[in-house]
């Protein structure tokens, strides 16, 4: 498979995209105001501890407490078993962390969360995961420090090894060599799946650096008072390229010149054999353009995706789930319906694991395939589905098919989803995709001059609506107006502002001019 790195930067944006055979699978932005956390290492202060929970809110300076569960507190062994180099970048921090600490699991014996942390004490922590929504960070006491090749966890003992390299003996040796080197009570490491074919000499440069690394953040916390922040995992520039720029990717494009040298000096270091694969764009045309991701990068917020079978895929992310719906559309077949909707469904497998990775959702996830009679049949798509998703780099379980004909998967949430940070609800909506009806609102203000005849303190009324509204009104009911007049002996003008939303109404006393919207108008 043909793999490619395109890296877009501005003085206000880096944009970073990933191509499988040139085509978009995953796309990462980063911004000044709203700069990544995962990886950042912070002295924090213990708010509150919550047995019933056994979790503790923390301190580190956000505009809300970060979470921390027991598990993320209290290593038992250290990590069982070996690690995985697949979760979201800038990587292992995310990835290996997460994977070591427990990750939320519980009743797996951990101590009472009362007996390991106390109200007020110093604690240091980094952020496993993001603010998402209307919750704070994650974090966890065991800390980890990502290097190009190895992964420090200066809190562990542990030894581990990325499942990706499959080679037994290359495993034992690379195993060897850690336990070998790694310094008595120096803390425990995990080689990292680039880390193969590891070289002593480049094993003993890389964790010396990484623990001079962490004797400063112990020192500047030493010296720093909580909450603080004492160390900043890479930007996202640099977090790609000693995280996902390997001998698996063919080719490496930047846009910028700073960049390029940057890169270049890295690799230089560290793999020189990489550097020929790096190139600097430099046409007039912008990256993204020449290779038409711009197209690909505003359908990844649209709900619908056209599958080429000429099925499609309808994406709807709520708060507690994202539901995914899957249509033949215009694909009809030829004869045989069942042929038809296996193709579909095969074809949605391979796109929902796709948009899953390009829009960064995460959490809980329920595919509605089109229902199958052969179960032969839904096994081939659960296997489509789950071939698709081991190139993610995001942790994925996909369950079998349910008796509702339904798939639901989980998938790591690290950050917040590219739907949720590059967009914001409509003020008009509020998120939800609706408004009102016109007709809707004409009951509405029926019922407003209702209440008002009722109280008898108002004699002339102006309702302002939105013009496409009083259009409703003079086509479809001319004879409201003077119907209420007749009724309720009030004197009522409906007035168009278009500078109103399409289902507000506004309620406005004739003679006083006082706004009495809230008074008498129901939402």
């Amino acid at each position: 498979m043909k793999r490619e790195i395109l890296m877009n930067t501005t003085a206000k944006e880096t944009r970073v995209a990933i191509l499988e055979d040139d085509v978009l699978v995953e796309l990462m932005v980063e911004r000044p105001d709203a700069a990544r956390m995962v990886g950042d290492i912070y002295k924090g202060k213990v708010e509150a501890v919550l047995p019933g929970i056994q979790a503790a809110f923390v301190n580190i300076g956000t505009e809300k407490a970060a979470f921390l569960h027991v598990s993320d507190v209290a290593l038992e062994d250290g990590p069982g078993g070996d690690d995985d180099d697949d979760a979201p970048a800038p990587v292992a921090v995310e990835e290996d962390a997460a994977n070591g600490n427990g990750g939320g699991k519980r009743g797996r014996g951990y101590p009472p969360i009362q007996d390991v942390v106390k109200k007020g004490q110093d604690l240091l922590v980094q952020v496993s995961k993001e603010p998402i929504s209307t919750k704070g960070p994650r974090v966890t006491a065991n800390i980890s420090l990502p290097g190009r090749f190895l992964v420090y966890m200066p809190g562990s003992d542990h030894v581990g090894v990325s499942r990706k390299i499959e080679d037994k003996e290359e495993r034992a040796r690379l195993r060897a060599l850690a336990r070998e080197i790694l310094p008595e009570n120096a803390g425990g490491v995990i080689v990292r799946t680039v880390g193969e074919e590891l070289t002593r000499e480049t094993f003993e440069r890389e964790m010396r650096s990484l623990m001079t690394t962490w004797k400063n953040i112990q020192k500047k916390a030493a010296r720093g008072r909580a909450p603080a922040p004492v160390h900043r995992e890479a930007k996202l520039t640099s977090g790609i390229i000693r995280d996902l720029f390997s001998q698996k990717v063919d080719s490496l494009v930047v846009d910028t010149q700073v960049v390029f040298d940057e890169v270049r000096t890295y690799l230089e270091q560290v793999d020189p054999t990489l550097v020929e694969r790096v190139h600097l764009y430099t046409d007039s045309k912008p990256l993204f353009d020449a290779r038409d991701l711009e197209s690909e990068i505003r359908d990844a917020f649209q709900r619908r995706v056209n599958l080429p079978s000429g099925g499609y895929i309808i994406v709807e992310p709520t708060e507690a789930l994202v539901s995914i719906d899957v249509n033949t559309g215009r694909y009809t077949g030829k004869k045989d319906p069942e042929k038809t909707i296996l193709k579909t469904n095969v074809d949605a497998a391979k796109e929902i694991a796709r948009q899953l990775r390009l829009r960064d959702v995460g959490g809980i996830i329920v595919c509605d395939f089109i229902d199958m009679e052969s179960k032969q049949n839904r096994e081939k798509v659960l296997q489509e589905l789950r071939t698709n998703l081991a190139r993610d780099r995001a942790r994925t379980k996909a369950f079998q098919v349910s008796e509702l004909g339904l798939i639901e998967m989980t998938r790591q949430r690290v950050r917040p989803s590219l739907y949720q940070t590059q967009t914001e609800a409509c003020p008009t909506c509020s998120g939800t995709g609706r408004v009102f009806t016109p007709e809707t609102l004409v009951r509405r203000i029926e019922r407003s001059v209702r209440r008002v005849a009722a109280e008898g303190k108002e004699k002339a009324l102006q309702f302002r609506v939105h013009p496409e509204v009083a259009l409703y009104v003079i086509e479809e009911e001319p004879g409201f107006v003077k119907g209420l007049e007749k009724q309720f002996r009030i004197q009522l003008a409906l007035r168009d502002d278009p500078l109103m939303r399409p289902d507000e109404v506004r309620l406005i006393g004739a003679q006083s001019q006082v706004d009495l919207t809230g008074r008498y108008v129901s939402e």
